[in-house]
């Protein structure tokens, strides 16, 4: 006999404690753990130990659940259990409600200690300086393609990668005091963001200005001060200045993805270890003459190593010279992808590793 709504209810209420009882329990093992790495002085953030428990877990798990859910749920479980050992700081493109504070709530979880900034430049001063122990900077668009100013940072900083996330990105139109477009003046919001919206704008907004700030966040701030102008962001800077949302989903490519690198000094955490699903990023670049290009791509085709990415960035030297900012599969524990790295360095003018980390979700 079908148990009623008021069982149902008792039941879970029943399961809500035993869950409680055994995230303490976890909990109470992970201080344990945080214990022995203070002994030891190693970090209490291990991101490569992180994805092999998400993935374990994703293969365990019978359903009803999804992955997807299953990596979120247990983001926050161990960003929680982290926070009782120290939570970490985080440095990312401010102020609150951008994509990028998405981003990294989704890498560490809510139980990190915030910390916005100006612009992509301040969130690698501030990650160089050691004010945040972490910095989470966009790299790569699906629609408008990699973010120069911070491959060009990458160059001047000795910051390295450790991680990697992604978000599918929902750009909404929002204005102060109403839910619709008429009488839009003004559109303010990150460059790449008024690019990724373009033909939405061309079509619904052709005459209204396009106004460039330094964040989607900063947009919906400023679009909040004046009843014309609107801002281009997500639900949660909505919510987060009061806005309604006069359009949703405005972004020109249904399925824009926007990838974003995790990044700290070397001193705060060595490149993490092999998780099984991993990636090395690299800069180079190569004396300029003919066929030093395909020569660069030789020693990864000779070792069996895949080329997930491959870009190119003007040198400004002058001379026609590029870098080339190379994504490979692959960790360097692995002898073919160490074989690669060896024959690569020992060829190009100029090689950096920008960092080895687990492959985001």
């Amino acid at each position: 006999m079908p148990k009623t709504l008021s069982e149902l209810r008792t039941s879970i209420d029943q399961v809500d404690r035993e869950l409680l009882a055994l995230l303490n329990r976890r909990a109470a093992l992970a201080n344990e753990v945080g214990e022995l790495k203070r002994h030891e002085g190693s970090p209490v953030f291990r991101p490569e130990r992180e994805a092999q428990v998400i993935n374990g877990l994703q293969a365990a798990n019978p359903g009803p659940l999804k992955e997807d859910n299953i990596a979120h749920i247990w983001r926050e479980i161990m960003s929680a259990c982290r926070a009782l050992e120290a939570p970490q700081r985080v440095a990312f493109l401010g102020p609150t409600g951008t994509f990028s504070e998405q981003a990294a709530i989704q890498f560490f979880g809510a139980s990190m200690e915030k910390i916005p900034c100006v612009s992509i430049d301040e969130v690698f001063r501030a990650t160089a300086a050691g004010t945040a122990e972490y910095g989470v900077v966009p790299v790569e668009n699906s629609t408008e393609g990699v973010i120069a100013r911070s491959l060009d940072l990458f160059l001047a900083t000795p910051l390295h990668i450790v991680g990697e996330t992604s978000l599918l990105v929902r750009h909404n139109l929002l204005r102060k005091g109403q839910a619709a477009i008429e009488g839009i003046e003004v559109v303010l919001a990150h460059p790449q963001a008024l690019a990724q919206c373009q033909g939405w704008l061309n079509t619904h907004l052709p005459e209204a200005e396009r106004r460039a700030v330094a964040s989607n966040a900063e947009g919906a701030r400023l679009a909040a001060t004046h009843p014309n102008w609107a801002g281009i962001a997500s639900e949660r800077a909505a919510t987060e200045f009061g806005l309604h949302i006069a359009a949703h989903a405005i972004q020109d490519d249904a399925f824009n993805r926007t990838r974003f690198a995790v990044i700290c000094l070397p001193q705060t955490l060595a490149a993490p270890e092999a998780s099984g699903k991993d990636c090395v990023s690299l800069i180079v670049s190569v004396p300029n003459r003919p066929g030093a290009v395909h020569d660069m791509l030789v020693p990864l085709k000779k070792h069996g190593v895949s080329m997930t990415r491959f870009e190119s960035r003007p040198a400004r030297s002058g001379q026609w010279e590029y870098y080339f900012y190379i994504d490979l599969q692959g960790h360097p524990a692995q002898p073919n992808v160490a074989a690669a790295l060896k024959d690569l360095q020992a060829i190009c003018a100029f090689y950096k590793v920008l960092g080895t980390y687990p492959v985001g979700e």
